[in-house]
Order: C-alpha cells, then structure tokens, then sequence
C-alpha cells in the first residue's frame, strides 16, 4: 500500500463518497457525543444489509435458456459442480432454488417452463410459490409468445416485477453473419430482433415493454449492464446492495458499482469497529476490534474475486495459467489477509487518517469534542478506505488481464 498521503486540495474530492445522507447518519448515530452508543444503531443498520435475502425466480418456455442464465448470473459454467442442469428439453420440473456459490442470501430459482402440459400459465403462479419470489425474469430463445403475456400480465397484476429478457443473441448474431457477411451490422441485427420482440409482445397486450437481449456465455455483452442498471433503480435499498455484491466480475463498470456500494458503508464498519470488543493497538493512538477488519478485508477480496478460488475460476475460463492472472495483483492481496496484516496497514494509514479526522471534524463538530475515538474511527475508515481502492484497482487489472481487453 502506497504510503504517499493525498494533497490536501484532492482531500474532500476523495472523500466526496461520503454523502449528505451519510453525514446526516453520523451526526444522528453520534448526537450524544460517544461512539459506543452509535454501536447498536449502526450494528442494526450492517446485519440488516447482510442478511437481506434475494430470491429470483427465472422462467420461459423449453429450451430458452432458463438454467444457462441461472448459471451465468452465480458465475457458474453449466458443467460446474452446483450448476443447474441444462438440456434441449426440459430439465425443470419443480422450482429448484440454486443458492449463489459466494452470497447464500441470493437466490436463483429455476422454474418449470411455461406452456408444457403440467404447468399453463393460468396456475402456474400458485403451483411454483409466487409468494417468495422477488422478481421475475421472463426468457425467450426465439420469439415472445402469448404465454409470456399473460404470464406477465398476472405476476403484475399480484404487484411483483417482471423483466423480459431475449436469450441467446450471439447465435442469432453469428447466422446472421454467415448468411449475409457482405452487409452484416451487429447493431443492425439486434435492433431487429428487439423491434421484432417488442411488436409481438404489443400484440399481446402488454404495454410499453422493455426487452434486454443477452447471452448467457457472454454476459458482460449487449443488454446485460443495462438491465443490472434497471434492477438497481427498481430493487428496494438493501436488497439493490445485495443483487450487486452477488453479480459476476464481468465488467469494469460492474467493479466500478461495487466499489461505491461497499464505500457507502465504510463508515459504519468503522465505527463498530472502534466501538464493540474495541482493544487498544499497542503503537498506535488506535483501538479497534481486529476481528471485524479481517473479515471485512476478506469479505473485500472474495466480492472483486481475487481470492484463490475465484483466481483459478477466471483462469480455467480464459484458458490461461493462475500465475499469469495473479501477476496483475499488486495490492497485499498476495499474502494471508491475518492481523499482522491489519496492523501493518493501520500503521500506514495514520498520516492521512489525521487530515480525514480534520476534514470530519468541519463537517460533523462532534468529532472535536471526541479525539480519541475519532483517531481510532479515523484510522480505520481511512484504512479500509485505501484498502478497498487498491482491491478495486487489482480486479481492474485482473479483468484485462484475463481477457486482454477494456471490457
């Protein structure tokens, strides 16, 4: 970790993550003047982030792609110990939960495909459990069918979401380039094929519909990103966070949300820390619970996919060695993420975790009157801070890396 301090005139711009409705928080959490009795509110406000659950139900017709999608959004290869089985016919015939690998509160439900015998869609909402679901995802392989109207129709008119998503467009895209390579224009093709879908859905009666074409093999590509974007401005605030944190490493915007997300509860995680089990650090004016910024540390690392396993994952799937991909890591990353570890990067963070503790005490007056609970605040949030950056730039790295490209 760089132990260069940041320029006092960069300072607040760095720290403009920090917003209005997060210094408002502060100053509520901290009006009696003691970081201990912020504790519980605080610690209240993480658990209820952590445990949020997701449950995401995944539905179409035979053969659309339902299980490879479920696959795809867990980082899952449809050959993946824990895959949803996949087939040219159907595989589904209960509603099968399929936990994420990495966040066990998020669920991907891989329902049975409508329109076959046992399930129309006049019933199928009560016999695969609407109640639990968050939201749906309605997929087609080729064309959107009256199956999918009505089906929509009724999950809105129970007052749940619905999304329709066009599956397999790299297969469409490839035809249409053998059959006409001389005048063949990807965004011609996909315009295309999403009038065509629109039209047939209006046809059905559904009003003003939106569809995201994807491919399950190449997730980052097309629609993907703008129907994350939708899901984050439609799901309630903490389960936005949840469905976030849970998404594939398959883009640099992606990292790019992740990283905001986890900054928005630095603060938090800091202040618990300084708070509950808080223990003095011998060498420094710190006391915090070591505990807590190791798992936080970890939890960091596995989010951005840089540990082990997540390493040798992304390396099998771009066919390359894990040594060649772990060379872009230039973080302490490398090394066990243990208390000498924690120690070393509080002891580091110090020098700029004085000018964060000027800056906060400008901004919420109660930290004046606080000093040493504020170093040890100001410390760690400045090390957790500088920590994650440096996570987010090695998976930034690790991402073109690995496909040799600014994905």
């Amino acid at each position: 970790m760089a132990d260069q301090i940041p320029p006092e005139s960069d300072f607040t711009e760095e720290y403009d993550i920090i917003t209005d409705e997060d210094i408002a928080e502060i100053r509520d959490a901290l009006e009696g003047g003691r970081m201990d009795e912020a504790a519980s509110k605080i610690l209240e406000s993480l658990e209820a982030l952590e445990n949020a659950r997701l449950d995401i139900a995944v539905t179409g017709e035979s053969g659309s792609g339902k299980s490879s999608f479920v696959n795809a959004i867990r980082g899952l290869q449809d050959d993946d110990e824990g895959a949803a089985a996949t087939g040219v016919v159907e595989t589904t015939m209960e509603p099968t939960p399929y936990p994420h690998p990495t966040h066990p509160n998020v669920t991907l439900w891989d329902l049975p495909g409508i329109g076959t015998p046992e399930f129309q869609s006049h019933t199928y909402l009560e016999r695969v459990g609407f109640p639990r679901y968050d939201f749906f995802i309605l997929i087609a392989s080729e064309r959107f069918r009256a199956n999918h109207a009505q089906l929509a129709r009724e999950i809105q008119a129970m007052g749940k979401r619905f999304y329709f998503v066009r599956s397999k467009v790299d297969a469409d895209l490839d035809a249409a380039r053998r059959r006409r390579p001389a005048s063949y224009s990807e965004q011609g093709v996909l315009t295309q094929i999403r009038d065509d879908c629109c039209r047939r859905l209006l046809a059905e009666g559904v009003a003003s519909p939106t569809v995201f074409l994807l491919s399950s093999w190449e997730l980052g590509s097309y629609d993907f990103l703008a129907l994350e974007e939708t899901l984050a401005k439609e799901l309630p605030g903490h389960k936005r966070h949840t469905f976030l944190l849970a998404l594939p490493n398959i883009s640099l915007g992606v990292l790019q949300r992740k990283k905001e997300a986890m900054q928005r509860q630095i603060w938090k995680l800091a202040t618990i820390s300084c708070s509950v089990a808080a223990v003095p650090i011998p060498g420094l004016s710190v006391a915090c619970d070591v505990t807590i910024l190791i798992k936080t540390l970890s939890k960091y690392r596995q989010t951005f996919g840089l540990d082990d396993e997540s390493l040798c994952k992304l390396a099998e799937k771009v066919g390359k060695p894990v040594e060649d991909i772990k060379e872009a890591i230039k973080s302490p990353l490398a090394r066990e993420i243990s208390r000498d570890l924690v120690l070393k990067l509080l002891t580091k963070a110090g020098g700029g975790a004085l000018m964060f503790i000027e800056y906060l005490a400008s901004t919420v007056p109660v930290f004046g009157s606080m000093v040493a609970g504020g170093i040890s605040f100001a410390t760690t949030y400045y090390m957790l801070r500088s920590f994650l950056d440096e996570v987010a730039r090695d998976a930034h790295s690790v991402l073109i890396k690995a496909f040799e490209t600014d994905v």
